[in-house]
């Protein structure tokens, strides 16, 4: 099967989610895991004299042991005519378990076939497990689309477009953002960043931003893997957005 050219288009599921720190700061950490945070953010910062497991702290989210979801945005495709129409709806909650419990329903009444996948940009390495890893933790079954236990690479379905920009090379990686510049995608204008969630989040305790932000990064992942499959990617006309 040649993925991209048989690729049906109706069975993709494009996601993006926006994460966190579990708790609004290092001082709020719980005793118990302090510790252990600090020996993350040595391992991983590799921290010098300017830097301390506080300083770090804001990449807390980055980390499915310490961090959390706060916003899912999913995109699905439909036909209109002989035209393609994205419908992008963003989930999100100040309560994760409510937030995936929300989540989890909605694939189990709808997406439960082996018809559907996923696809993110580096999906396969942050947004899809850590969905896995918060599920877990708060105590909830995986559905079927995301149970992919004991299947080879070549087994699981989901799609990833910064695996596919790379075609093999797995050197580096490329950003959404840098990838549409290069396919000339236009890129949402957008007032935050993901560095900026989490202040966003905790100082500002604006949801509605971040749903934003995370809707227009599915919108943009849409429109690269209908790039990738040479198709003319969506307009903005053919795209509605539920927040």
């Amino acid at each position: 099967m040649r993925i991209l050219q048989d690729l049906d288009l109706k069975s993709v599921l494009v996601i993006d989610i926006e994460t966190v720190s579990e708790y609004p700061s290092y001082p709020l950490l719980p005793d118990n895991l302090k510790p252990l945070w600090d020996k993350k953010a040595t391992q991983w910062t590799k921290l010098n004299d300017m830097e301390t497991s506080d300083s770090v702290y804001h990449n807390a989210g980055l980390f499915g042991e310490f961090g959390k979801i706060v916003c899912i945005s999913l995109g699905y495709f439909s036909k209109q005519h002989d035209d393609w129409i994205l419908k992008v709806k963003s989930y999100a909650n100040r309560d994760e378990k409510d937030l995936l419990l929300e989540f989890a329903d909605l694939l189990n009444k709808y997406f439960y076939s082996d018809h559907f996948r996923f696809c993110a940009h580096n999906g396969k390495d942050f947004d899809l497990p850590f969905i896995c890893r918060r599920m877990v933790i708060n105590g909830i079954p995986l559905p079927g689309i995301l149970d992919i236990t004991g299947l080879k690479p070549w087994e699981q379905k989901h799609l990833d477009t910064m695996e596919l920009w790379k075609f093999g090379d797995y050197k580096s990686a490329t950003s959404l953002r840098l990838l549409a510049e290069c396919l000339k995608i236009p890129s949402p204008k957008d007032d935050i960043d993901g560095s900026m969630v989490g202040k966003v989040f905790w100082e500002e305790d604006n949801l509605e931003r971040i749903s934003t932000y995370c809707a227009k990064d599915v919108v943009t992942t849409a429109r690269v893997l209908m790039t990738f499959k040479g198709l003319s990617f969506v307009t903005d006309e053919q795209i509605s957005i539920t927040i």
